[in-house]
C-alpha cells in the first residue's frame, strides 16, 4: 500500500486534468507553473524511408517562457476559459430544472422534490456544471451532516478527485479523495481522505503518504477531519447508507466520447472538457494579447536629448530632469552642425486593428472549437431582440447545451433516487416516498418575451390545437399545476358569465325578443 501511486489514473489523463485545471483557475502563476519547461527539443527517431538520423522536435508555448527573477511578467491572460465554462453551466441551469415525481407518487414525494431544489440544489449544478465543462466531467453525491442539516443533500465534486470504476459505461464505484492540510510543509508527509461510494454502503479512510504515493493507512482519529467519522464506521471502515439498491453517487461526462483517452483503457468512459484541443489557440490569444498590450507601452512617446541639456546636479552628483518637460532618455551626443533642435521624438506605432482582428479569430475558433456560436460570447449592440432572433444567433451553443443535457438528466434523476432512498432509510424514517426516479426536464435558458408568449397562445386556441390547461401552462410556464388547474377554472367561470349559454341556464323563453310590430304569443 506505501507504493501505490496516487490518484493512480493513468498519467496522460493526470497530465491533461492539470492543464485544464490552470486553464480553467485563469491563474497566470499556475499557467506559467504548468507550462514552464514545454518549449524543450525532444529526441525523434525519423523513419528509415526518410533522411537518418535523431532530429529535433520543438514544442513551443507562450506560457513555456518563465518571466526571470526580478523581471516584471509582461505577459496577460485573457480568461476564456472560464467564461467558456461558466457560459456552459449558465446555458444548462441559469433556469432551475423541474423535477417530477413518478407518476402515481405520493404528494410527499413531490414536496420532498421541490424542497430540494428551494434547498440550493440549482446553485449546486451550476457548480458541477461549471466544473464538468472545464475538467470533463463531474459527480454528484448525496451527504449528511446532523450538525449541519436534519436532512442529507447533494454535493459536487471535480473530476479530477475522483476515481470511477465503470461497468459498460455505467457508474459502478467511485472513490472521492481529499488532501488534508497538516501543520507539517513537507510535501513527503500528506494525508488524504478517501471515500468510496458503493451501492449501500460508504466507506472511509485515512492515509499518510507523500506527494505521489498514498502510503499507509492510518486510524481516522489520527487526524481532525475525519476523527467525527472514527465513530460512525464499523469495523471494515465502512457505513451502511440505508438505500442498499442505490448507489449515492453519479456521474455526469461533458461530453462523450473523450477523444484523446479512446484507447485509455482506465479513462475511455470519461467526458471530454471543453478545453480539449484548444489550449495551443488560448496560448495564442494570450500571446497576441499581450503583443497588443507590449505595443500600448512601446507607443508612449519619448524625447531623446543630449546630456548636456538635462539640468546638472553640481560635480559628481549627476543630472535631474522635469517630470513636465517629458524628458526621458539622455545621450552623450554632439548637436548636428545647423540643427537648431537637437530633441528627437521617438513615437512607435500601436497595431490596434491587426491586434484586434487577430484576438477575434482566435477567439472565435476556439468557442467554435469547444461546440459554441461566437455570438454567444460577443457583445450586445444595446438593440432589443426576441427569443427567437437570439436562438438563431446561438443556435450551435443551444445544440451544444442540448447534447449535454441529455448526459445531466439521467445523473440528476439517479442521484434524486438515491436521495428519496436514504431519506427513507433506517437514518432519517422518512415514510410515504415513492423512491422511482423521478422525471428530469431541464429548461431553456432563453425564454420568450410576454409578446411572443401571448402570440403563441394565440395562434394555438385559434386553431384549437390544444387544451385550455395546455394553453395556461404554455403561456405561464412558471406555475405548477395546481395553480394551472385554478386558472383553467377561473377561465371557464368568467367565460360562463359572459355567455349565459354556456351554464345550461334557460333563457326568457321563446318568442323572446318580441317580433317587430306583433306580441309575443304565437
Amino acid at each position: 500500500m506505501a507504493d501505490t501511486v496516487w490518484p493512480p489514473t493513468d498519467e496522460r489523463v493526470q497530465a491533461s486534468l492539470a492543464d485544464w485545471d490552470a486553464w480553467y483557475s485563469s491563474e497566470p502563476d499556475r499557467l506559467e507553473l504548468r507550462y514552464t519547461g514545454r518549449g524543450f527539443r525532444e529526441a525523434v527517431d525519423r523513419p528509415a524511408q526518410h533522411r537518418g538520423g535523431v532530429v529535433g522536435r520543438l514544442a513551443r508555448w507562450f506560457w513555456g517562457n518563465p518571466t526571470e527573477d526580478g523581471q516584471k511578467r509582461e505577459k496577460l491572460h485573457v480568461p476564456l476559459a472560464g467564461d467558456i465554462a461558466r457560459t456552459s453551466a449558465e446555458l444548462l441551469f441559469s433556469e432551475p430544472p423541474t423535477i417530477q415525481a413518478a407518476e402515481g407518487a405520493s404528494d410527499a414525494t413531490q414536496d420532498v422534490l421541490d424542497a430540494l431544489l428551494e434547498g440550493g440544489l440549482q446553485p449546486t449544478l451550476l457548480e458541477g456544471g461549471e466544473v464538468c465543462s472545464g475538467l470533463g466531467g463531474a459527480y454528484l453525491r448525496v451527504v449528511w451532516d446532523e450538525d449541519v442539516s436534519d436532512r442529507p443533500w447533494i454535493d459536487a465534486v471535480a473530476a479530477d478527485r475522483a476515481v470511477p470504476e465503470f461497468a459498460y459505461g455505467r457508474l459502478r464505484a467511485v472513490t472521492f479523495w481529499t488532501v488534508l492540510e497538516t501543520e507539517s510543509q513537507d510535501d513527503r508527509r500528506v494525508f488524504r481522505h478517501l471515500e468510496r461510494h458503493e451501492k449501500g454502503r460508504i466507506y472511509h479512510g485515512l492515509y499518510e503518504g507523500s506527494g505521489g504515493s498514498l502510503g499507509m493507512a492510518r486510524p481516522l482519529a489520527d487526524h481532525p477531519v475525519t476523527a467525527p467519522l472514527a465513530a460512525m464506521v464499523d469495523a471494515e471502515g465502512g457505513l451502511d447508507t440505508g438505500a442498499p439498491k442505490n448507489l449515492t453517487a453519479s456521474y455526469v461526462p461533458n461530453v462523450r466520447p473523450a477523444r484523446a483517452w479512446r484507447h485509455i483503457p482506465t479513462a475511455a468512459y470519461w467526458g471530454q472538457s471543453d478545453f480539449q484541443g484548444i489550449e495551443g489557440l488560448m496560448d495564442a490569444l494570450d500571446e497576441t494579447y499581450s503583443s497588443w498590450m507590449r505595443d500600448i507601452v512601446n507607443g508612449k512617446g519619448r524625447v531623446v536629448v543630449p546630456s548636456s541639456m538635462l539640468q546638472s546636479m553640481g560635480p559628481g552628483k549627476g543630472a535631474s530632469w522635469n517630470e513636465e518637460r517629458r524628458i526621458y532618455t539622455g545621450l552623450d551626443m554632439l548637436p548636428r552642425p545647423g540643427d537648431p533642435n537637437p530633441l528627437t521624438i521617438v513615437q512607435f506605432e500601436i497595431r490596434v486593428q491587426e491586434h484586434r482582428d487577430t484576438c477575434q479569430a482566435l477567439m472565435e475558433q476556439a468557442v467554435r472549437q469547444a461546440g459554441y456560436s461566437a455570438g454567444t460570447f460577443g457583445e450586445s449592440d444595446g438593440q432589443a431582440v426576441t427569443a427567437t432572433e437570439v436562438k438563431a444567433r446561438n443556435r450551435r451553443s443551444l445544440s451544444t447545451a442540448g447534447r449535454k443535457g441529455k448526459y445531466w438528466q439521467p445523473a440528476i434523476a439517479d442521484i434524486t433516487a438515491a436521495y428519496l432512498a436514504v431519506l427513507s432509510g433506517f437514518r432519517f424514517r422518512m415514510s410515504g416516498l415513492d423512491l422511482t426516479p423521478p422525471k428530469v426536464e431541464l429548461q431553456d435558458g432563453v425564454t420568450e418575451g410576454p409578446i411572443e408568449l401571448a402570440t403563441a397562445v394565440e395562434l394555438i386556441a385559434r386553431a384549437e390545437a390544444a387544451s385550455k390547461e395546455t394553453l395556461v401552462t404554455m403561456a405561464h410556464p412558471d406555475w405548477d399545476k395546481d395553480r394551472v388547474k385554478a386558472e383553467v377554472a377561473q377561465m371557464k367561470t368568467e367565460s360562463a358569465l359572459a355567455d349565459p349559454a354556456l351554464t345550461g341556464a334557460e333563457g326568457p323563453g321563446p318568442g323572446f325578443p318580441p317580433k317587430a310590430g306583433g306580441s309575443t304569443e304565437e
